[in-house]
């Protein structure tokens, strides 16, 4: 069986055994790079304010399309903004504008790459404000008893949004940020560990735990 072949989820917990044995979240999708990805970074906590930046700023081209699509095309955004080095993005021409929209490694979506500069410019803001932008995301963590008591499988497809994202939302739109959506907000923050929505049964879960547990919450 090749990488790029998929191997069913069990209906009831899904999750999905891997040629390594290892049980996985089912979204994986049974692909090496997403697999890895699901492996080395989905929900394990991130508290490095270029990482959080560049996330955000993908989530939100991910809008309307798939994480797959926007996961392949990565180091290409990497490429045209600059590392997402907020201050470097911030200060975009607009024959930085120009080169990005007919870049064919990105999405050349006009109102999202100018979000993208829009955005640096806001979460340089919060950074002279809270000390780092990392400080400020972190804010919004749950708190644990708000969290399902078990996250499986029927639970982990009913959460796009939560009261947590919601918030978060609706204050950096406050600020002025865009395409911050609470469900683009949620994934962010199942992404970057601000949550752990590994499945129940996943091998990552309880790795991903230890390194919550083990985190010191930026301040």
């Amino acid at each position: 069986m090749t990488g790029d072949e998929k191997r069913a989820h069990d209906p009831k917990t899904g999750l999905t055994t891997g040629p390594d044995g290892h049980e996985r979240c089912w979204w994986h999708q049974d692909l090496d790079d997403y697999r890895r990805y699901h492996d080395t970074e989905w929900g394990f906590p991130v508290t490095d304010d270029t990482r959080l930046f560049e996330k955000i700023c993908l989530e939100g081209f991910q809008a309307g399309l798939s994480w797959l699509t926007i996961l392949r095309k990565r180091e290409g955004f990497r490429a045209a903004f600059q590392g997402f080095d907020a201050r470097k993005v911030a200060a975009f021409t607009e024959a930085d504008l120009a080169a990005c929209l007919a870049d064919p490694g990105i999405v050349r979506h006009r109102k999202k790459i100018e979000s993208t500069v829009n955005n640096a410019r806001r979460a340089l803001d919060l950074a002279d404000e809270f000390g780092s932008l990392a400080a400020y995301f972190w804010r919004f963590e749950p708190d644990p008893a708000a969290r399902p008591d078990r996250l499986d499988f029927d639970t982990a497809r009913s959460l796009a949004t939560t009261p947590e994202s919601l918030a978060l939302s609706k204050d950096l739109k406050k600020r002025g940020w865009s395409f911050v959506g609470p469900t683009t907000v949620y994934a962010f923050m199942q992404a970057m560990g601000l949550v752990n929505d590994h499945l129940e049964g996943c091998f990552c879960r309880p790795l991903v735990e230890a390194q919550r547990a083990a985190l010191q919450r930026p301040a």
